[in-house]
């Protein structure tokens, strides 16, 4: 589904159907589609040069170098910040989920230990 809007110009233009993209890969597809396929294809390969010498850029060179305690410290002050993004659930949330899941279980259990039971006695009184 597209975004479908109305919006207003400076000019004072209506148009409509307006799709914006939401992230990389609608974006690409876009770019994909306006140019030729022989364009893109140049742009998502290393050029020649870069083969030649070997060089990698970004992170993806690195392989895990670097000081082990500054990337530890660094994975710690994020997954921090990651747990204060959490929106925790309160007492009354937590007792409903935990019966939900208690109930389940025990539901599981029983149709499981059923069907054991039910091919254990078919077995029986077929070769019994």
């Amino acid at each position: 589904m597209s975004d479908e809007r109305d919006t207003r110009h400076e000019d004072g233009d209506d148009t409509a159907a307006v799709a914006r993209p939401s992230g990389k890969r609608s974006a690409r597809r876009s770019r994909a589609t306006s140019s030729s396929a022989a364009s893109v294809a140049t742009i998502d390969r290393p050029t020649s040069a870069a083969k030649a010498t070997g060089k990698q850029s970004g992170k993806a060179g690195r392989g895990g170098t670097g000081n082990p305690f500054k990337r530890l410290v660094k994975f710690l002050k994020e997954v921090i910040a990651e747990l204060r993004k959490v929106i925790w659930p309160n007492r009354k949330q937590m007792a409903t989920y935990t019966s939900v899941v208690l109930v389940f279980v025990i539901f599981m259990i029983s149709y499981i230990s059923g069907l054991d039971v039910a091919f254990i006695k078919g077995v029986n009184w077929l070769f019994g």
